[in-house]
């Protein structure tokens, strides 16, 4: 019970790499807003145990992003860690044809989100002189795939600004680390692939040394440490969870 009495907020927690963390947090005793788009599916997911509450969030929308901090306030009267999970890519194309509106989504979904939630969570963590960010990145960002350039460069945003706050934030007893995992078995595998066959599973595959993807649990395995007190003395650290991929 490693996050007991811990109250968290996971956003794009219903589905894939989110559900992961979800479930692994409320499984360590934390209580959980889970935070999605897709506020049926964030109301599904929060069914599923007695300690979750659903919230309907788009993380690009800096009202939305108030009131997702505001419901988690309202509920528990104070927030000690927010997992930025929710994440967009764009398909696989040759960078000077994605489209300005893919481009713009893709940054407003993955850098932009960070931003907001600092906004309005960050006073809240400094009044209280402790609390734990967690951004999901990916091996995107540290070893970039052809075709994918403007989402490689959106989770290398996500890596410098993951310092970056670690940085500043380190005097007011707040620590920002990052998790950087492979390709997974969530819905965007297929958007990372183009279209999902034996073929292109198999190229996707052979540069990952463990040979497996990432699985939701993976994630959830690795934030719940960053999360907790057991990782007191770490901030600023990008933790490759990726079968050795970016070695």
């Amino acid at each position: 019970m490693r996050l007991n009495n811990k109250t968290a907020i996971i956003t794009g927690g219903a589905q894939g790499f989110g559900a992961g963390i979800v479930d692994k947090f409320l499984a360590e005793g934390a209580r959980v807003l889970v935070a999605d788009i897709n506020g049926d599916m964030a109301e599904t997911k929060a069914a599923e145990h007695k300690n979750a509450v659903p919230s309907t969030v788009d993380v690009a929308d800096a009202a939305s992003v108030q009131a997702m901090i505001n419901t988690a306030v309202t509920t528990w009267g104070h927030i000690d860690i927010i997992v930025n999970n929710a994440g967009v890519t764009h398909l696989p194309a040759p960078m000077e044809t994605v489209t300005e509106a893919d481009f713009d989504r893709v940054f407003a979904v993955n850098c932009k989100s960070i931003y907001l939630i600092a906004q309005s969570l960050v006073p809240h963590m400094k009044s209280r002189n402790t609390g734990a960010i967690l951004n999901v990145s990916s091996t995107a960002g540290l070893s970039p795939r052809p075709n994918l350039n403007w989402y490689n460069a959106s989770k290398g945003w996500v890596n410098t600004a993951t310092k970056a706050m670690a940085v500043e934030l380190a005097p007011h007893g707040i620590r920002v680390n990052a998790i950087n995992p492979v390709a997974g078995e969530t819905p965007l595998l297929a958007s990372f692939m183009g279209e999902d066959t034996p073929e292109i599973r198999a190229k996707f595959l052979s540069s990952i040394p463990l040979g497996r993807f990432s699985q939701p649990e993976d994630m959830g395995n690795a934030a719940a440490f960053l999360c907790s007190d057991e990782a007191s003395m770490i901030t600023g650290t990008l933790m490759e969870v990726d079968g050795g991929r970016c070695i």
